[in-house]
C-alpha cells in the first residue's frame, strides 16, 4: 500500500503533450474523440487534470486490473473507503476474499434467477402501470433508477416502503465520495447517511435467511464490515444498474431499427445491452495505484501514482473492436468489452445487472408500443467517473 503522495513524471508537457492538454469538462461530456487520440498515441498518458496516469489501451487496461499486486485499490487515498470502511471494493488478496466470499453465492447466476427473476419482473410491471397512458415519461427516473433501487432493497432485506429513505443514505454516501474525489473532507452529510444506513441494516442481520443474515452467520466478518461490504453492493447496484439500463435506452432510441428485433428476440436484447456496455458502460473508469515503480507503454509510474483505468477508452479499442464508434449488435464476442472490468474486482453483481437489464427493457418494449425520443428533450450520455444520461425522455403511443 502506498503511503505518500503520488510522484508526477518530470516535464509532463514534454513526455505526454496530448494529456497534458485534456481537460475534465472533455472527459465529462465528449470524452471520445480525445481518448481515441490518447490511445492512438499515449496509451498511457499523465493527465495534470487528473493528478494521475490514465490508460486508454485494451491490453494495458486489463494487464492493470489483473495485476493487484502491482496496481492495487488498497491504498488510504481510495475515497468509498473514506466514507464506508474497508471492504471488498477496497482490499486485496485474503482480506479481499474474505470480505467478498460471504457475498459471492447468492450472485451466482442460477441463485440470481432463483431470488431476483420474479421480483424483477413484477417491479417492472408496476413501475410502467405508473406512467404507460400518459404516452410520455422521463424514463431514467421514473424507472431506471426506481428499478435498480427497488432490487436492491430486497436484496439488503429492507422493504419497499423504505426506499426513499434508503435512496437518501444513497444520496448522502455518494455526495461524500464525490466531496472527497475533488479534493474535500468527509462531509457531516456522508456520516450521517452512513451511519443511518448501518443502524437500519443491522436489524436485518438477525434473519439468517437473508443476504446479510446468511452473511453474519457463515463468515468471521463482524457487524460493521458486513455494513460496509452492504453499502458497497447499495452503491453498485443502483448507480451502475441504474446507468446500464437508461444507456441501453439510449442506444435504442437512437437505433430505432434495432427495437423490434430486441422487441421479438431475446437474443437481440441480449446483444443489444452488451453493445451498450460496450459503447457506454456506466462506470467509466476505475482506479488503482501503483505499489512499485513499473513501466507502463512508455510510461515510467512511481510507486504511490494514481493509475485510472479508462474502460470507456478500451471498450473502443480497434485492436479489439472493428469500427469501435458505430453500435452493431450483431458485433462477434459480444461480452469481450470490459465494462465489469476484470481480475479479482471484477462486479459481483454482473448476473443481477444483467438480469435488471435484460427484464426492464424487454418489458419496456412489450408495453411502450412505438417507443421513441422526445424531439424536444434530447438525451445526452455524460459523467466523468459514472455516465448516464441525466434526462431520458421518450414517448410512445398510449393505450
Amino acid at each position: 500500500m502506498a503511503d505518500h503522495a503520488p510522484v508526477s513524471p518530470g516535464d509532463p508537457q514534454a513526455k505526454f503533450p496530448l494529456g497534458a492538454t485534456v481537460t475534465l469538462e472533455q472527459l465529462e461530456h465528449n470524452p471520445h474523440p480525445i481518448l481515441a487520440r490518447l490511445r492512438a498515441d499515449e496509451p498511457v498518458s499523465w493527465i495534470p487534470a487528473l493528478d494521475g496516469w490514465l490508460v486508454t489501451r485494451h491490453d494495458l487496461a486489463v494487464a492493470v486490473m489483473r495485476d493487484s499486486r502491482a496496481f492495487t485499490v488498497d491504498d488510504p487515498r481510495f475515497s468509498t473507503a473514506q466514507v464506508v470502511g474497508p471492504s471488498m471494493l477496497s482490499l486485496e488478496g485474503e482480506l479481499h476474499a474474505r470480505h467478498r466470499a460471504p457475498f459471492a453465492a447468492p450472485f451466482r447466476p442460477r441463485s440470481v434467477s432463483e431470488r431476483f427473476a420474479e421480483a424483477a419482473a413484477t417491479d417492472a410491471e408496476r413501475l410502467i402501470d405508473g406512467f404507460a397512458a400518459a404516452g410520455t415519461a422521463e424514463l431514467r427516473r421514473a424507472f431506471a433508477g426506481p428499478l435498480a433501487a427497488s432490487i436492491m432493497a430486497g436484496t439488503l432485506g429492507l422493504e419497499q416502503g423504505e426506499v426513499p429513505d434508503m435512496l437518501t443514505w444513497y444520496d448522502g454516501i455518494v455526495a461524500a465520495v464525490t466531496e472527497i474525489t475533488a479534493g474535500g473532507e468527509l462531509p457531516a452529510r456522508g456520516r450521517e447517511a452512513f451511519a443511518a444506513l448501518g443502524n437500519r441494516l443491522q436489524a436485518t442481520m438477525a434473519d439468517e435467511s437473508s443476504l446479510l443474515g446468511a452473511a453474519a452467520a457463515d463468515s468471521d466478518l463482524s457487524e460493521p464490515q458486513i455494513v460496509s461490504n452492504a453499502a458497497i453492493l447499495l452503491f453498485g447496484g443502483i448507480e451502475t444498474t441504474e446507468g446500464m439500463i437508461a444507456n441501453a435506452l439510449v442506444h435504442l432510441l437512437e437505433n430505432p431499427d434495432a427495437i423490434d428485433p430486441a422487441r421479438h428476440e431475446s437474443k437481440v436484447l441480449d446483444d443489444v445491452i452488451e453493445e451498450s456496455l460496450r459503447l457506454e458502460p456506466a462506470a467509466a473508469v476505475v482506479d488503482r495505484y501503483a505499489t512499485t515503480d513499473a513501466n507502463l507503454a512508455q510510461a515510467s509510474v512511481k510507486r504511490g501514482d494514481l493509475v485510472r483505468v479508462s474502460i470507456t477508452a478500451a471498450n473502443r479499442d480497434p485492436a479489439v473492436f472493428a469500427e469501435p464508434d458505430a453500435f452493431d449488435p450483431a458485433r462477434p464476442r459480444p461480452r469481450s468489452h470490459l465494462a465489469f472490468a476484470q481480475g479479482p474486482h471484477v462486479c459481483l453483481g454482473v448476473h443481477l445487472a444483467r438480469l435488471e437489464a435484460r427484464t426492464g427493457l424487454a418489458t419496456l418494449l412489450d408495453r411502450l408500443p412505438n417507443l421513441r425520443p422526445d424531439p424536444d428533450r434530447p438525451a445526452r450520455i455524460k459523467g466523468l467517473v459514472f455516465r448516464k444520461p441525466p434526462v431520458l425522455q421518450a414517448k410512445w403511443d398510449p393505450p
